[in-house]
């Protein structure tokens, strides 16, 4: 199963995209702006989706562009109820 999705926010600077994932990373628009938060919630998402054998990754095509997050993840369909 293959999930998208897309805004049309502030983007992601190419440079930051490899850090984007990672554990305690904040990426800033601005030196001005002020996030709250850990930094983990990518982290922990990116770490789930990995547990249950998918990927996830994001694209942008710079800043004030938008990006895109895709997971995936496997799929065997739904079957008949162990009760049935």
């Amino acid at each position: 199963m293959e999930l998208a999705v897309a805004d049309t926010g502030i983007g992601i600077k190419a440079e930051d995209l490899p850090r984007l994932f990672q554990e305690f990373v904040q990426l800033e628009a601005t030196r001005a702006q002020k996030h709250n938060g850990t930094g983990l919630g990518l982290a922990l998402t990116k770490k789930l989706v990995e547990l249950h054998g998918g990927r996830i990754w994001a694209v942008s095509e710079g800043e004030g562009r938008g990006s895109t997050f895709t997971v995936i993840l496997p799929f065997a369909g739904v079957g008949p109820s162990p009760t049935a």
